[in-house]
């Protein structure tokens, strides 16, 4: 008799040195929502920190997506199928965002990431500069880390994040379903975490730092440390001098482990 995995998630933000330096609140949001032991959602947001509501849209984003991607007459089944419904889900979302933000909707920009885990499938969709990585499989006995596709930026010459205001949001957004039963971690994060857990951030070579995300998933591992011992761990991790001297920005991750 086989059993279904288990998994483990937890999530954390944190304001960004620049951020307690002004003593303004961190514009970052997360969620994590499992209605059953094989069945979650995962998702984070960056609310764009020039516009004057940006906070109440990230938190906003994270708190539709669960109704917007789980809360449905069925999930699809199929491969073919899921990127379809990924993309008109984030449209009754991005609808729903809207309709709650009315016509002043751009005070409220964010980004969005998002990874839906049922049992035939993952799926991942990201608006904005948000990022996932997945473990699976192993090389020399080593995990293996994959970094999921992100959305082209939005010109060739500029770093500047589109968001679920944007009026292309939903042309140019990125989508992938994952058929694989040998994933065993999975994190996503905002782009303060950028320079930590990317090489090569922003070219075509870029992939998963494997120390950093190895430390991050593997510390959820361990089952002599209690959970509070653990959040005060990656809290102090997120907080750190290394970590802001890299980026500035809010930090927000939120990661998932199999056992």
């Amino acid at each position: 008799m086989t059993h279904p995995a288990q998994w483990r998630l937890h999530g954390l933000s944190v304001p960004g040195h620049r951020h307690r330096s002004d003593n303004l609140p961190c514009q970052d949001a997360f969620v994590c929502n499992q209605p059953g032991p094989d069945t979650f959602l995962l998702a984070v947001a960056d609310g764009a920190g020039s516009r004057p509501m940006s906070r109440e849209g990230a938190r906003l984003a994270v708190r539709l997506a669960p109704s917007a991607f789980l809360a449905t007459p069925s999930l699809p089944r199929e491969p073919d199928d899921v990127r379809p419904f990924l993309r008109d889900r984030f449209r009754l979302l991005r609808a729903e965002f809207l309709q709650f933000t009315g016509p002043r909707h751009d005070d409220y920009a964010t980004t969005l990431t998002v990874v839906v885990r049922t049992r035939h499938w993952l799926g991942y969709l990201s608006v904005g500069d948000g990022f996932a990585m997945l473990r699976a499989g192993t090389s020399d006995g080593q995990p293996l880390f994959h970094l999921l596709p992100q959305p082209a930026p939005v010109s060739e010459y500029s770093n500047e994040a589109f968001f679920v205001t944007s009026d292309d949001a939903a042309e140019r957004l990125e989508t992938a379903c994952v058929l694989d039963d040998g994933i065993t971690g999975i994190l996503l994060s905002t782009d303060g975490l950028t320079q930590a857990a990317v090489e090569s951030p922003g070219n075509d070579n870029r992939r998963a730092k494997h120390t950093f995300v190895s430390k991050v998933l593997g510390a959820m591992e361990r089952p002599d440390v209690p959970a509070d011992e653990e959040e005060a761990e990656l809290t102090r991790l997120l907080n750190s001098r290394r970590l802001a001297a890299d980026n500035a920005d809010d930090k927000t991750l939120v990661r998932a482990v199999r056992s």
